[in-house]
Protein backbone atom coordinates (compact mmCIF):
# COMPACT_ATOMS: atom_id res chain seq x y z
CA UNK A 1 0.00 0.00 0.00
CA UNK A 2 2.97 2.49 0.53
CA UNK A 3 4.76 1.60 -2.36
CA UNK A 4 1.29 2.00 -4.18
CA UNK A 5 0.42 5.30 -2.90
CA UNK A 6 3.74 6.80 -4.10
CA UNK A 7 3.35 5.25 -7.17
CA UNK A 8 0.36 6.60 -7.81
CA UNK A 9 1.46 10.30 -6.70
CA UNK A 10 4.03 10.49 -8.75
CA UNK A 11 2.00 9.12 -12.20
CA UNK A 12 -0.22 12.17 -10.64
CA UNK A 13 2.91 14.74 -10.91
CA UNK A 14 3.28 13.33 -14.36
CA UNK A 15 0.49 12.70 -16.34
CA UNK A 16 -2.35 15.42 -16.35
CA UNK A 17 -4.68 13.94 -18.91
CA UNK A 18 -5.23 10.58 -17.75
CA UNK A 19 -8.67 11.29 -16.10
CA UNK A 20 -10.22 10.88 -12.74
CA UNK A 21 -9.44 7.27 -12.26
CA UNK A 22 -5.86 7.47 -11.00
CA UNK A 23 -7.20 10.77 -8.74
CA UNK A 24 -9.49 8.52 -7.26
CA UNK A 25 -7.57 5.81 -6.76
CA UNK A 26 -4.82 7.71 -5.03
CA UNK A 27 -7.10 9.36 -2.86
CA UNK A 28 -8.47 5.75 -1.67
CA UNK A 29 -4.93 4.59 -1.33
CA UNK A 30 -3.65 7.84 0.87
CA UNK A 31 -7.04 7.45 2.32
CA UNK A 32 -6.47 3.75 3.50
CA UNK A 33 -2.94 4.46 4.77
CA UNK A 34 -3.91 7.08 6.94
CA UNK A 35 -6.81 4.93 8.59
CA UNK A 36 -3.87 2.24 8.96
CA UNK A 37 -1.82 5.04 10.46
CA UNK A 38 -4.73 6.31 12.53
CA UNK A 39 -6.07 3.01 14.22
CA UNK A 40 -3.50 0.36 14.31
CA UNK A 41 -1.35 2.45 16.93
CA UNK A 42 -4.29 3.23 19.15
CA UNK A 43 -5.21 -0.71 19.49
CA UNK A 44 -1.46 -1.16 19.65
CA UNK A 45 -0.16 1.40 22.19
CA UNK A 46 -3.84 0.14 24.11
CA UNK A 47 -2.07 -2.98 25.05
CA UNK A 48 1.34 -1.14 25.88
CA UNK A 49 -0.33 0.65 28.16
CA UNK A 50 -1.36 -1.70 30.29
CA UNK A 51 0.97 -3.87 29.54
CA UNK A 52 3.67 -0.99 30.77
CA UNK A 53 1.11 0.39 33.94
CA UNK A 54 1.34 -3.78 34.76
CA UNK A 55 4.78 -3.64 35.02
CA UNK A 56 5.15 -0.19 37.11
CA UNK A 57 2.38 -1.74 39.60
CA UNK A 58 4.49 -4.81 39.70
CA UNK A 59 1.73 -6.95 37.94
CA UNK A 60 1.36 -8.71 35.12
CA UNK A 61 -1.00 -6.87 32.50
CA UNK A 62 -3.17 -8.74 30.13
CA UNK A 63 -1.73 -12.39 29.38
CA UNK A 64 -4.52 -14.77 28.73
CA UNK A 65 -5.58 -13.11 25.09
CA UNK A 66 -3.00 -13.38 22.42
CA UNK A 67 -0.56 -15.82 23.87
CA UNK A 68 1.39 -15.23 26.76
CA UNK A 69 1.66 -11.28 26.26
CA UNK A 70 -1.77 -10.40 25.83
CA UNK A 71 -1.21 -8.56 22.55
CA UNK A 72 -4.48 -9.45 21.20
CA UNK A 73 -6.21 -7.98 24.33
CA UNK A 74 -7.20 -4.87 22.55
CA UNK A 75 -8.85 -6.56 19.92
CA UNK A 76 -11.26 -9.02 22.40
CA UNK A 77 -11.85 -5.14 24.15
CA UNK A 78 -13.05 -3.64 20.55
CA UNK A 79 -15.17 -6.85 20.03
CA UNK A 80 -16.87 -6.74 23.58
CA UNK A 81 -17.65 -2.66 23.29
CA UNK A 82 -19.01 -3.24 19.78
CA UNK A 83 -21.56 -5.83 21.40
CA UNK A 84 -22.47 -3.32 24.15
CA UNK A 85 -25.80 -2.08 23.77
CA UNK A 86 -25.68 2.07 23.24
CA UNK A 87 -27.22 3.62 25.33
CA UNK A 88 -28.91 7.32 25.28
CA UNK A 89 -30.15 9.07 28.82
CA UNK A 90 -33.71 10.42 28.70
CA UNK A 91 -32.59 14.13 29.57
CA UNK A 92 -29.77 14.06 26.75
CA UNK A 93 -29.34 15.82 23.59
CA UNK A 94 -29.88 13.15 21.00
CA UNK A 95 -28.69 14.27 18.02
CA UNK A 96 -25.17 15.71 19.70
CA UNK A 97 -24.99 13.26 22.10
CA UNK A 98 -24.48 10.66 19.04
CA UNK A 99 -22.13 12.92 16.51
CA UNK A 100 -20.03 13.98 19.30
CA UNK A 101 -17.83 11.12 19.31
CA UNK A 102 -17.61 11.24 15.74
CA UNK A 103 -16.37 14.95 15.93
CA UNK A 104 -13.55 14.03 17.96
CA UNK A 105 -12.59 10.87 15.86
CA UNK A 106 -12.83 13.23 12.27
CA UNK A 107 -10.61 16.11 13.91
CA UNK A 108 -7.99 13.66 15.21
CA UNK A 109 -8.64 11.70 11.76
CA UNK A 110 -7.64 14.31 9.43
CA UNK A 111 -4.43 15.60 11.61
CA UNK A 112 -2.63 12.82 10.22
CA UNK A 113 -3.05 13.96 6.56
CA UNK A 114 -0.76 16.37 6.80
CA UNK A 115 1.51 14.09 8.79
CA UNK A 116 4.76 12.83 7.18
CA UNK A 117 5.97 9.43 7.72
CA UNK A 118 9.23 9.85 5.61
CA UNK A 119 10.32 12.29 2.91
CA UNK A 120 7.63 12.38 0.43
CA UNK A 121 5.21 9.70 2.03
CA UNK A 122 2.56 12.44 3.12
CA UNK A 123 -1.52 12.14 1.94
CA UNK A 124 -1.42 16.32 1.55
CA UNK A 125 1.80 17.92 1.52
CA UNK A 126 1.49 21.96 2.27
CA UNK A 127 3.83 24.99 2.94
CA UNK A 128 1.25 25.29 6.06
CA UNK A 129 1.28 21.74 7.12
CA UNK A 130 2.21 22.57 10.86
CA UNK A 131 -0.57 25.65 10.87
CA UNK A 132 -3.39 23.35 9.34
CA UNK A 133 -2.64 20.03 11.25
CA UNK A 134 -2.54 21.64 14.41
CA UNK A 135 -5.92 24.01 13.68
CA UNK A 136 -7.69 20.70 12.77
CA UNK A 137 -6.51 18.51 15.77
CA UNK A 138 -7.89 21.23 17.87
CA UNK A 139 -11.37 20.95 16.97
CA UNK A 140 -11.26 17.51 19.06
CA UNK A 141 -12.09 20.35 21.72
CA UNK A 142 -15.31 20.32 20.45
CA UNK A 143 -16.95 16.96 20.09
CA UNK A 144 -15.41 17.09 24.05
CA UNK A 145 -17.79 19.69 25.05
CA UNK A 146 -20.74 18.99 23.30
CA UNK A 147 -20.56 15.33 24.52
CA UNK A 148 -20.15 16.67 28.27
CA UNK A 149 -23.32 19.26 27.36
CA UNK A 150 -25.79 16.99 25.49
CA UNK A 151 -25.23 14.09 27.78
CA UNK A 152 -27.65 15.72 30.53
CA UNK A 153 -25.31 15.41 33.36
CA UNK A 154 -23.64 17.57 35.32
CA UNK A 155 -20.80 15.23 35.71
CA UNK A 156 -20.51 15.22 32.06
CA UNK A 157 -20.63 19.24 31.84
CA UNK A 158 -18.08 19.54 34.39
CA UNK A 159 -15.84 17.57 32.56
CA UNK A 160 -16.72 19.44 29.22
CA UNK A 161 -15.89 22.45 31.06
CA UNK A 162 -12.61 21.78 32.28
CA UNK A 163 -11.36 20.34 29.19
CA UNK A 164 -12.58 23.54 27.07
CA UNK A 165 -10.64 25.74 29.93
CA UNK A 166 -7.28 23.12 29.61
CA UNK A 167 -7.01 22.84 26.00
CA UNK A 168 -7.82 26.62 24.71
CA UNK A 169 -4.97 27.19 27.38
CA UNK A 170 -2.52 25.13 26.65
CA UNK A 171 -2.96 25.86 22.88
CA UNK A 172 -1.24 28.84 23.72
CA UNK A 173 2.48 27.45 24.80
CA UNK A 174 1.81 24.37 22.72
CA UNK A 175 1.68 26.95 19.56
CA UNK A 176 4.81 29.22 20.95
CA UNK A 177 6.83 26.07 21.15
CA UNK A 178 6.04 24.63 17.84
CA UNK A 179 6.77 28.00 16.09
CA UNK A 180 10.52 28.06 17.61
CA UNK A 181 11.12 25.04 15.02
CA UNK A 182 9.97 26.94 12.37
CA UNK A 183 11.98 29.90 12.88
CA UNK A 184 14.83 27.85 12.91
CA UNK A 185 13.79 26.28 9.63
CA UNK A 186 12.33 29.16 8.07
CA UNK A 187 8.88 26.73 6.70
CA UNK A 188 6.16 25.49 7.94
CA UNK A 189 6.22 22.76 5.62
CA UNK A 190 6.88 19.46 7.71
CA UNK A 191 8.98 17.87 5.67
CA UNK A 192 10.99 20.42 4.71
CA UNK A 193 11.80 20.60 8.76
CA UNK A 194 12.28 17.27 8.50
CA UNK A 195 14.70 17.18 6.34
CA UNK A 196 16.89 20.05 6.99
CA UNK A 197 18.05 17.60 10.26
CA UNK A 198 19.73 15.11 8.29
CA UNK A 199 22.97 14.08 9.18
CA UNK A 200 24.21 13.99 12.60
CA UNK A 201 22.18 13.84 15.44
CA UNK A 202 23.84 17.43 16.25
CA UNK A 203 21.86 18.66 13.74
CA UNK A 204 18.15 17.79 15.06
CA UNK A 205 16.99 21.02 15.84
CA UNK A 206 16.27 19.94 19.84
CA UNK A 207 20.37 20.78 19.95
CA UNK A 208 20.45 23.37 17.87
CA UNK A 209 20.54 25.89 21.30
CA UNK A 210 19.67 26.26 24.77
CA UNK A 211 15.90 27.73 23.61
CA UNK A 212 15.10 24.95 21.18
CA UNK A 213 16.41 22.23 23.74
CA UNK A 214 13.98 23.34 26.31
CA UNK A 215 11.37 24.17 24.00
CA UNK A 216 10.77 20.21 22.99
CA UNK A 217 10.49 20.00 27.03
CA UNK A 218 7.51 22.40 26.98
CA UNK A 219 5.64 21.54 23.93
CA UNK A 220 5.58 17.73 25.21
CA UNK A 221 4.22 19.04 28.28
CA UNK A 222 1.78 20.58 26.58
CA UNK A 223 0.53 17.75 24.69
CA UNK A 224 0.50 15.92 27.44
CA UNK A 225 -2.19 18.19 28.46
CA UNK A 226 -4.43 18.81 25.24
CA UNK A 227 -4.35 14.70 25.13
CA UNK A 228 -6.57 15.11 28.42
CA UNK A 229 -3.36 12.45 29.82
CA UNK A 230 -1.98 12.24 33.31
CA UNK A 231 -1.32 14.54 35.53
CA UNK A 232 -3.83 16.35 33.67
CA UNK A 233 -6.51 14.28 33.06
CA UNK A 234 -8.87 16.56 34.84
CA UNK A 235 -11.65 16.15 32.29
CA UNK A 236 -11.85 12.60 33.26
CA UNK A 237 -11.04 12.97 36.61
CA UNK A 238 -13.00 9.75 38.15
CA UNK A 239 -12.41 10.80 42.14
CA UNK A 240 -14.20 13.88 41.55
CA UNK A 241 -16.46 13.46 37.97
CA UNK A 242 -17.16 10.04 37.87
CA UNK A 243 -16.39 9.68 34.38
CA UNK A 244 -16.11 13.27 33.40
CA UNK A 245 -17.38 13.61 29.18
CA UNK A 246 -17.64 10.17 29.46
CA UNK A 247 -19.62 9.54 32.57
CA UNK A 248 -23.20 8.73 29.90
CA UNK A 249 -21.41 6.83 27.33
CA UNK A 250 -21.11 3.09 26.74
CA UNK A 251 -20.14 0.42 23.80
CA UNK A 252 -19.04 1.82 20.59
CA UNK A 253 -19.14 5.67 21.21
CA UNK A 254 -17.33 5.27 24.22
CA UNK A 255 -14.85 3.47 22.15
CA UNK A 256 -14.74 6.23 19.33
CA UNK A 257 -13.27 8.91 22.51
CA UNK A 258 -10.27 6.61 23.59
CA UNK A 259 -9.49 5.64 20.14
CA UNK A 260 -9.10 9.34 19.29
CA UNK A 261 -7.22 10.19 22.09
CA UNK A 262 -4.42 7.16 21.40
CA UNK A 263 -4.29 8.38 17.54
CA UNK A 264 -3.72 11.77 18.80
CA UNK A 265 -1.11 10.67 21.46
CA UNK A 266 0.39 8.98 18.33
CA UNK A 267 0.01 12.15 16.25
CA UNK A 268 1.45 14.56 18.73
CA UNK A 269 4.33 12.02 19.25
CA UNK A 270 5.46 12.00 15.30
CA UNK A 271 4.95 16.33 15.51
CA UNK A 272 7.70 16.26 18.15
CA UNK A 273 9.80 13.78 16.37
CA UNK A 274 9.75 15.78 12.99
CA UNK A 275 10.08 19.43 14.49
CA UNK A 276 13.11 18.44 17.24
CA UNK A 277 13.97 14.95 16.88
CA UNK A 278 15.31 14.50 13.47
CA UNK A 279 11.91 13.67 12.10
CA UNK A 280 13.30 10.36 9.84
CA UNK A 281 16.61 10.57 9.56
CA UNK A 282 18.46 8.36 12.11
CA UNK A 283 20.63 10.71 13.15
CA UNK A 284 24.09 9.30 11.79
CA UNK A 285 25.77 10.65 8.89
CA UNK A 286 27.48 8.46 7.27
CA UNK A 287 24.43 6.28 7.64
CA UNK A 288 21.89 9.27 6.29
CA UNK A 289 24.50 10.23 3.47
CA UNK A 290 24.55 6.42 1.96
CA UNK A 291 20.44 6.88 2.04
CA UNK A 292 20.30 9.86 0.28
CA UNK A 293 22.64 8.44 -1.93
CA UNK A 294 20.68 5.48 -2.34
CA UNK A 295 17.09 7.42 -2.87
CA UNK A 296 18.45 9.27 -5.48
CA UNK A 297 20.00 6.26 -7.74
CA UNK A 298 17.47 4.71 -8.71
CA UNK A 299 13.54 4.17 -7.27
CA UNK A 300 13.62 1.28 -5.94
CA UNK A 301 16.61 2.58 -3.86
CA UNK A 302 13.86 5.63 -3.54
CA UNK A 303 11.28 3.31 -2.03
CA UNK A 304 13.74 1.42 0.15
CA UNK A 305 14.86 4.80 1.67
CA UNK A 306 11.32 6.17 2.05
CA UNK A 307 10.47 2.42 4.46
CA UNK A 308 13.68 2.57 6.44
CA UNK A 309 12.69 6.62 7.13
CA UNK A 310 8.87 5.45 7.93
CA UNK A 311 10.18 2.71 10.63
CA UNK A 312 12.79 5.42 12.35
CA UNK A 313 10.02 7.72 12.47
CA UNK A 314 7.62 5.06 13.83
CA UNK A 315 10.04 3.85 16.64
CA UNK A 316 10.69 7.63 17.53
CA UNK A 317 7.48 8.35 18.01
CA UNK A 318 6.50 4.86 19.58
CA UNK A 319 9.16 6.04 21.82
CA UNK A 320 7.65 9.13 23.35
CA UNK A 321 4.36 7.19 23.33
CA UNK A 322 5.78 5.20 25.92
CA UNK A 323 7.05 8.18 27.89
CA UNK A 324 3.49 9.62 27.77
CA UNK A 325 2.60 6.15 29.46
CA UNK A 326 5.53 6.30 31.92
CA UNK A 327 4.63 9.92 33.32
CA UNK A 328 0.59 8.97 33.28
CA UNK A 329 1.39 5.83 36.21
CA UNK A 330 4.31 7.81 37.84
CA UNK A 331 2.88 11.36 38.26
CA UNK A 332 0.33 12.17 40.48
CA UNK A 333 -3.21 14.07 39.19
CA UNK A 334 -3.03 17.82 39.74
CA UNK A 335 -6.15 19.98 40.63
CA UNK A 336 -7.84 21.91 38.40
CA UNK A 337 -6.46 25.20 39.66
CA UNK A 338 -2.64 23.33 39.87
CA UNK A 339 -3.18 22.50 35.84
CA UNK A 340 -4.52 26.83 35.13
CA UNK A 341 -1.46 27.77 37.56
CA UNK A 342 0.54 25.46 35.63
CA UNK A 343 0.26 26.98 32.27
CA UNK A 344 -0.80 30.38 32.61
CA UNK A 345 1.85 31.03 35.18
CA UNK A 346 4.46 29.40 34.41
CA UNK A 347 4.53 27.73 30.32
CA UNK A 348 2.97 30.41 28.73
CA UNK A 349 5.99 33.00 30.39
CA UNK A 350 8.51 30.18 29.64
CA UNK A 351 7.45 29.82 26.12
CA UNK A 352 7.34 33.75 25.33
CA UNK A 353 10.97 33.71 26.75
CA UNK A 354 11.62 30.44 24.61
CA UNK A 355 10.60 31.86 22.20
CA UNK A 356 12.51 35.33 22.02
CA UNK A 357 15.40 34.05 23.10
CA UNK A 358 15.82 31.69 19.55
CA UNK A 359 15.03 34.42 17.96
CA UNK A 360 17.67 36.91 19.49
CA UNK A 361 20.32 33.60 19.36
CA UNK A 362 21.34 34.15 16.09
CA UNK A 363 21.49 37.64 16.19
CA UNK A 364 23.85 38.02 19.60
CA UNK A 365 26.38 35.45 17.92
CA UNK A 366 26.51 37.57 14.47
CA UNK A 367 27.29 40.27 16.65
CA UNK A 368 30.02 38.60 18.63
CA UNK A 369 31.39 35.91 16.64
CA UNK A 370 30.87 36.72 12.85
CA UNK A 371 28.37 34.19 12.09
CA UNK A 372 25.31 32.07 13.38
CA UNK A 373 26.61 29.21 14.58
CA UNK A 374 28.08 28.60 17.82
CA UNK A 375 31.20 26.76 16.33
CA UNK A 376 33.70 27.84 12.98
CA UNK A 377 33.99 25.51 10.55
CA UNK A 378 31.68 22.71 9.24
CA UNK A 379 30.75 19.36 11.14
CA UNK A 380 28.21 19.24 14.25
CA UNK A 381 26.98 22.93 15.36
CA UNK A 382 28.74 24.74 13.28
CA UNK A 383 26.74 24.25 9.61
CA UNK A 384 23.92 26.61 9.08
CA UNK A 385 20.30 25.25 8.79
CA UNK A 386 19.86 27.30 5.47
CA UNK A 387 22.97 24.99 4.02
CA UNK A 388 21.07 21.89 4.71
CA UNK A 389 18.30 22.62 2.73
CA UNK A 390 17.42 19.68 0.22
CA UNK A 391 17.91 20.97 -3.38
CA UNK A 392 14.17 20.25 -4.41
CA UNK A 393 14.04 17.71 -7.59
CA UNK A 394 12.58 19.72 -10.78
CA UNK A 395 10.62 16.97 -12.66
CA UNK A 396 10.73 17.80 -16.13
CA UNK A 397 6.95 18.75 -17.78
CA UNK A 398 5.51 16.72 -20.60
CA UNK A 399 5.59 18.36 -23.57
CA UNK A 400 2.11 18.88 -24.51
CA UNK A 401 0.05 20.43 -27.96
CA UNK A 402 -0.68 23.43 -25.66
CA UNK A 403 2.99 24.21 -24.90
CA UNK A 404 4.65 23.89 -27.98
CA UNK A 405 3.17 27.16 -29.62
CA UNK A 406 4.65 30.32 -30.91
CA UNK A 407 4.63 33.67 -29.93
CA UNK A 408 5.66 35.34 -26.49
CA UNK A 409 3.25 32.71 -24.43
CA UNK A 410 5.58 29.75 -25.18
CA UNK A 411 8.01 29.22 -21.89
CA UNK A 412 10.54 27.16 -22.09
CA UNK A 413 11.93 25.29 -18.63
CA UNK A 414 14.83 27.34 -18.24
CA UNK A 415 12.82 30.80 -18.64
CA UNK A 416 10.08 29.37 -15.99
Amino acid sequence: MLLAASSIADMLSTQTTSGWLPVFVAAVVHVALVGAFFGLPAGIFIWAERKISGRIQDRLGPTRVGGRFGWLQSLADGVKLLQKEDLIPAQADAFLFRVSPYIVVVAAFMAFMFLPFSSGLVAVAMDIGLFVALAVLSLEVLGVVLAGYSSGSKWSLFGGMREAAQMVSYEVPLGLTAVIPVVLAGSMNLTDIGNMQAGWASNWFIFHDPFSFLAFFVFFTATLASNKRAPFDLAEAESELVAGFLTEYSGFRWSLFFLAEYAAMFFVSGLATILFLGGWWTGFAPLDNWLASLASSCWQGDYIVRVIGMKVFLTKSAILVCVQIWIRWTLPRLRIDQVMTTCLKYLVPIACFLFIGVVVYPLVLLTVLGRTTLLPGTGPFAEPIGERVPVPVVRQPIETASAVVDGPAAVTTEEH
